[in-house]
C-alpha cells in the first residue's frame, strides 16, 4: 500500500499547499544516462524496455540518484510508453533514435488493443515500486507516474515521437469520435495504472503531458484538460490522500485553466514560463514545480547560481518544488547536480 505516513517529507508538505524552506527538490529523469552507475546497468540488458521491465534492475536504477544526492523524492524508473506496450501495441526503443511502435491509425486499430492484458504487463512496474519503497528512508516518498492520454496517443498514432504531432491532430480534427475512443481507453487504463502504483507504494503521482503545447485552446481543453480531469477524479475517488502533479509542458497561459479545471494538486512548469508569471498566476492556485532549464544545469555556474537564486526569490515563499523544466540531459556533469542541490538547500 501507499506510504502515506511520511513524517518530515518536505515534498508532501509542499503538495499540501504549505511553504517549505528550503523547498523540496527532485529532478525529472534523475535516474539516467548522466550517472555512470546507470550506464553500467544499462550495458547489462538488451534494451531500454528490458531494463524498465526487470524489477531488480529498475529498482536499483531508481535508487541510484538517492544514494548520490540529497533529493526529496524518488521517481520510479519506467517510461510513459509502458502504457501502449501494456495494451498490446508493439514497442521497441531504437538506440539513438527513440521509440518505435506499430501505428494505431483508426478506430479499427483501437478496437484491436487489449486492455485485458494490461494488468499483467504492468506487474513489473508494481514490483519495482515495492522494491524501491522497501529500501528508502521513511521520510522519502516515491513518485509514480503515467503519460497523459493526449501525449501517449500521439506516439501511438505516429509510431514515434514527432515535432508537431500532426497525424494525431489531424485524426482528432477529422474524426473526433474515433480518436476519442483511443483517449477514453487511455483514461481508463492510465487511472488503473496509477492506482496500481499507489497500491505498490507510491505516495505521489505525476501525469506527464509532454506535447500539451501542440494544441490550440479548444483542443487543449478537450484532449488535455478533460482526460486529465477524469484521471484525477478516478484517483481521488479511490486514493484521496495521494497528491497528483500535472505537467502540461508547453501550455503557456493555458496552464492557468489546466490548474483550475483538472483537479491536480500541483503543476509542473516548463522552462518557457516566466518566474514572475508563475508566482502571480499559478502559485496562488496550487503548488508549483519547476522550472530550471536543463541546459543551464549542463552549463553550470555562474549563470546556474543566478537562476537558482532568482527562482527561490520568486517562488520560494509559497508552496514550491524545485525541479527542472524538462528532463535532465545525459551530458550533465554530476558536480553541477551536487551544486544545484547545495544552492537550493542552503
Amino acid at each position: 500500500m501507499a506510504r502515506t505516513s511520511l513524517p518530515g517529507s518536505a515534498l508532501l508538505k509542499a503538495l499540501s499547499g504549505h511553504p517549505s524552506i528550503p523547498p523540496p527538490i527532485w529532478l525529472m529523469r534523475q535516474a539516467g544516462r548522466y550517472l555512470p552507475e546507470y550506464r553500467e546497468i544499462r550495458s547489462k540488458v538488451a534494451s531500454f524496455l528490458d531494463l524498465c521491465l526487470t524489477p531488480e534492475l529498475a529498482a536499483e536504477v531508481t535508487l541510484q540518484p538517492l544514494r548520490r544526492f540529497d533529493l526529496d523524492a524518488a521517481i520510479v524508473f519506467s517510461d510513459i510508453l509502458i502504457m501502449p506496450y501494456a495494451l498490446g501495441q508493439s514497442l521497441e526503443f531504437v538506440e539513438g533514435e527513440g521509440p518505435r511502435l506499430d501505428p494505431v491509425k483508426d478506430g479499427g486499430a483501437v478496437a484491436k488493443l487489449e486492455p485485458e492484458i494490461a494488468e499483467a504487463r504492468l506487474a513489473p512496474v508494481y514490483e519495482t515500486l515495492a522494491r524501491v519503497c522497501a529500501n528508502l528512508p521513511c521520510d522519502v516518498p516515491v513518485i509514480g507516474f503515467c503519460g497523459a492520454p493526449w501525449t501517449v496517443a500521439t506516439y501511438m498514432v505516429e509510431g514515434r515521437g514527432s515535432k508537431d504531432q500532426a497525424e494525431a491532430r489531424l485524426w482528432a480534427y477529422r474524426e473526433p469520435e474515433t480518436f476519442g475512443q483511443l483517449v477514453d481507453l487511455l483514461v481508463e487504463t492510465s487511472a488503473e495504472y496509477l492506482l496500481g502504483q499507489v497500491r505498490a507504494g507510491a505516495s505521489v503521482l505525476q501525469i506527464f503531458d509532454s506535447w500539451a503545447g501542440s494544441l490550440p485552446e479548444d483542443e487543449f481543453a478537450r484532449w488535455c484538460i478533460e482526460p486529465t480531469r477524469r484521471i484525477v477524479e478516478r484517483v481521488n475517488a479511490s486514493a484521496p490522500e495521494i497528491p497528483v502533479i500535472g505537467f502540461p509542458r508547453g501550455s503557456g497561459p493555458l496552464a492557468v485553466r489546466y490548474a483550475r479545471e483538472t483537479g491536480v494538486d500541483a503543476i509542473g512548469c516548463d522552462t518557457t514560463l516566466p518566474l514572475e508569471w508563475i508566482g502571480r498566476e499559478l502559485q496562488p492556485l496550487l503548488a508549483v514545480q519547476g522550472n530550471l532549464d536543463p541546459l543551464l544545469l549542463v552549463a553550470g555556474s555562474p549563470a546556474l547560481d543566478a537562476r537558482v537564486e532568482a527562482t527561490l526569490a520568486a517562488l520560494g515563499s509559497g508552496p514550491f518544488i524545485f525541479n527542472l523544466g524538462h528532463g535532465i540531459q545525459p551530458e550533465t556533469p554530476i558536480a553541477h547536480v551536487e551544486r544545484l542541490i547545495r544552492l537550493v538547500k542552503a
